[in-house]
């Protein structure tokens, strides 16, 4: 059983930056790939970003790429996401999720954590 939990969540102008954090409470975090997915009011759940259970393959959407960063240390039991040149489109819930393999979709993940909200303002 997989259980994470996000944090790093806050309100922060456009153009700055926030790390979320998404601790999990297993021995065997290193088995599972992680990904951060969010949803805003009004939309559907969209994928983030996704790393391997290694961390060695990490994927992006669009919107994200070259802005987002994310990463993991196993023997924290953490991955992470760097935000940075955060825009006002970004505010949402963000989840993280764990799953057996480094995929965009949601439905491919099987635990989940509560989330955190990250506001952007303009």
């Amino acid at each position: 059983q997989v259980q994470p939990v996000e944090s790093g969540g806050g309100v922060v102008q456009a153009g700055g930056s926030l790390r979320l954090s998404c601790a999990a409470s297993t021995r065997t975090f290193g088995n599972y790939a992680m990904g951060w997915f969010r949803l805003a009011p009004g939309k559907e759940r969209e994928f983030v970003s996704a790393i391997s259970s290694s961390g060695a393959i990490t994927k992006y959407s669009d919107s994200v790429k070259g802005r987002f960063t994310i990463s993991r240390d196993n023997g924290k039991n953490t991955v992470y996401l760097q935000m940075n040149r955060l825009e006002p489109e970004d505010t949402a819930v963000y989840y993280c999720a764990a799953g057996p393999f480094t995929v965009i979709s949601p439905t491919q993940y099987d635990y989940w954590g509560q989330g955190t909200q990250v506001t952007v303002s303009s």
